[in-house]
């Protein structure tokens, strides 16, 4: 929680000047008991009305006095408060985004989304309360006591024995709570990450009719919820009724010790008034300490989750080359496709090469991938085929550098990926993932995440080539019709078509299409293929299908089985030779329909 105090820079004169009003507030408030003495045994007892007016004249300014001091104190621990919390949340959010998909898999999304919003909102209560009271209750609490030292000495002591009392009371309650706070907001995840499953398979969960089933799991999660927090709250709630029961003792004692010492002449009554508002001031002080203190335990609490996702390291470590340019170190000899005669460019076009790449993902007993090696040159269309839990999308993963190798390497115009500024990389790859993702706003600002100084002629020449040109002419307000969150007002093909232009605004080096044309139909899928091919250029295509009919025109196919590649070849070569492609080409289409469109192509 204290390295989270960084966030508080830029807010230095709010820190210091939040408490020093809160103490002047105080201050003036520690002045209000010896007031009401001097009423009683001066104004009251010598029947002087011009006295009692004129000391609760000087009330009345010790009040609006105070009152300035708390509402300034009041603005400046807010600001502070406010300015921090915005501080933490944009840098825990940037961290967030610097992570690695093994780090996020790892982490889990609900947790995360709890620590942005709820822990850092308990945290931001914390900072607030702390700036207000954490020196202004003290200061009351050891002021009075000072203070009844100048009225009784005797009756003081009673001072001395309650306050360290009641100090062990709200101390061992704060040390008792702070670690069943963090299981409370452990289970908070859990019910955030319930949540978040069944409002986005709601469909699923009515298609199966297990409403009943998932009410009851949410029953337990929040009722296990509950009982962690009543039971938390039990001993949180022990701190005012003890400390009630404290201090209205030492009220108790006080009163006698003071009656006595009024009997024998030693006090007067309005000095053994003092005394007791002194306690009571301490009393409510207390108790106010006594809730900053369950607050600040929650805030510690949700701080020290904030902090362990900070403490997060990515593993995927930046390297400094941006390779603006395919020249220098990255061309000639060292770029394989620019080896002379390689490819279908010569030069210096992009070229993707995995040299007996495997990957094992984070606790997982296997590789994922074994083995992978493969060029993909300029202008080449790669197409990867494959069961599921292949590895199809691994491997695609690996290009971008979402996950990193863990044998072999990845190369990307010669250099390996690990060697890439990650910006610099990402910026030469487009990525149509498997699952189409849309933002809320128009269809123009979805298409500008691909380039965002992008012409209206470059948006129009992609939604063409990604066969959506046709479904948004015919919305009334076209490149300006909004998009729902997710894209939940179009359809899949819609929204499949949309992301897939939206990765050719960008003009990529590479473009991975990840399985991105499963909601198409046929017709558009191979209209959708032809307009790709007609584009030419040096682009390397992955096209990543369950579809033959998506990749049979690729220059290169590859077939995966287990995480390793069982075939490579063209469509041709691997419908007479590869058992597994044989076997997925002949589960589409009919086998006499698939020999006589094969003697086709050949001829």
């Amino acid at each position: 929680m204290k390295k989270l105090l960084i966030y508080l820079k830029g807010y230095e004169r709010e820190t210091v000047l939040a408490p020093l009003f809160k103490m002047l507030e105080a201050l003036f408030e520690l002045f209000v008991p010896l007031v009401m003495a001097a009423v009683i045994d001066t104004g009251i007892a010598n029947e002087d009305r011009g006295y009692i007016v004129k000391m609760c004249l000087v009330l009345v300014a010790l009040g609006v006095i105070g009152l300035v001091c708390s509402i300034t104190a009041q603005y400046f621990s807010a600001r502070a408060a406010t300015g921090f919390a915005a501080g933490l949340r944009h840098a825990l959010f940037s961290h967030v985004q610097s992570l690695s998909y093994t780090e996020m898999d790892t982490i889990g999304t609900s947790t995360l989304i709890t620590r942005l919003t709820s822990d850092i909102n308990q945290v931001q209560s914390g900072v607030n309360l702390t700036l207000r009271l954490f020196l202004r209750s003290p200061f009351i609490v050891f002021g009075a006591m000072v203070m009844a030292f100048t009225v009784d000495v005797p009756a003081a002591f009673i001072f001395v024995v309650t306050i360290p009392l009641l100090s062990i009371v709200v101390f061992g309650i704060m040390l008792w709570t702070m670690p069943l706070y963090r299981k409370v907001q452990g289970a908070l995840d859990q019910v955030l990450l319930l949540t978040r499953e069944n409002l986005t398979g709601v469909r699923v969960i009515r298609a199966f009719n297990k409403e009943e089933e998932e009410r009851v799991r949410f029953e337990e999660e929040t009722e296990r919820l509950t009982g962690l927090q009543k039971f938390v709250g039990r001993i949180s709630g022990l701190m005012n009724p003890v400390t009630y029961v404290i201090v209205n003792g030492a009220v108790v004692l006080l009163l006698y010790t003071g009656a006595v010492r009024v009997d024998s002449g030693i006090l007067t009554q309005g000095q053994v008034v003092a005394l007791v508002n002194y306690m009571s001031q301490i009393l409510v002080e207390l108790v106010k300490l006594a809730n900053l203190i369950i607050t600040m335990t929650k805030a510690f609490a949700c701080g020290n989750r904030i902090q362990s996702i900070l403490e997060v390291e990515s593993s995927l470590k930046p390297g400094s080359f941006t390779g603006k340019e395919y020249g220098g170190e990255g061309s000639g000899k060292d770029v394989p496709g620019g080896q002379e005669g390689q490819g279908k460019k010569s030069g210096n076009g992009p070229s993707v090469r995995f040299e007996h790449v495997s990957l094992t993902y984070a606790g997982a007993g296997s590789e994922a991938l074994t083995d992978i090696d493969f060029e993909a040159k300029a202008g080449e269309t790669v197409g990867i085929i494959g069961g599921t839990g292949s590895g199809k999308t691994s491997m695609v993963n690996l290009i971008p550098r979402f996950y990193d190798a863990t044998k072999g390497r990845v190369l990307v115009n010669g250099r390996d990926v690990k060697e890439y500024d990650l910006g610099a990389l990402r910026e030469r790859i487009g990525v149509v993932p498997q699952r189409a993702v849309l933002f809320a706003g128009t269809i123009e600002e979805n298409l500008r995440w691909g380039g965002q100084n992008a012409a209206e002629e470059e948006l129009w020449e992609a939604l063409t080539v990604s066969q959506a040109k046709e479904f948004v002419e015919k919305k009334e307000e076209g490149l300006q019709t909004r998009v729902a969150q997710g894209g939940r007002n179009l359809s899949g093909g819609q929204r499949q078509r949309l992301t897939i232009a939206r990765a050719l605004v960008k003009k990529p080096d590479v473009l991975i299409l990840d399985d991105s044309a499963s909601a198409l139909d046929f017709a558009t899928d191979a209209a959708l293929r032809r307009a790709l091919a007609e584009r030419g250029g040096d682009t390397i295509t992955f096209i990543v299908s369950q579809r033959t009919s998506s990749i049979q025109h690729a220059d290169k196919i590859l077939v995966l089985e287990d995480g390793e590649v069982i075939g490579m070849g063209t469509h041709q070569s691997l419908l007479e030779n590869c058992r597994v492609y044989q076997e997925i080409y002949y589960s589409q289409f009919d086998k006499d329909a698939g020999k006589a469109q094969s003697g086709r192509e050949v001829g």
